[in-house]
């Protein structure tokens, strides 16, 4: 058992845990979803195809632009949110390095079904 783990969590993992749970609510998915890979988008086209009253959606995008999930640009009076692919990357690749090393030291130790 890891016990040092109670009392520090490692940075990455607290970084991770704010990219889930932004991620975690189904409206935050459905807004996220709705980009097309490279795609820039508005709030207001969001709130347009979105069922959510405008103050909703702009919460939930406040939410994702503040974990790095979603990317602000301004051109002129314009901002355009983009996905933030590499930040996504990052998230789940501690996660994935986590469950990998986690089955190579259980392999290791000859337990199975890991």
């Amino acid at each position: 058992m890891n016990t040092a783990i109670l009392q520090t969590l490692p940075d990455a993992w607290a970084d991770t845990a704010k990219v889930f749970t932004a991620l975690g609510d189904p409206q935050r998915q459905r807004l996220l979803l709705l980009f097309e890979p490279g795609e820039r988008l508005t709030i207001r086209q969001l709130v347009e195809v979105s069922a959510l009253s405008r103050t909703a959606v702009t919460h939930h995008l406040k939410l994702l632009r503040d974990t790095g999930v979603l990317l602000e640009e301004k051109e002129g009076k314009a901002v355009y949110l983009r996905v933030n692919t590499a930040r996504l990357l990052d998230t789940f690749t501690v996660v994935t390095d986590f469950v990998t090393e986690f089955a190579h030291r259980a392999e290791i130790q000859g337990l199975t079904g890991c």
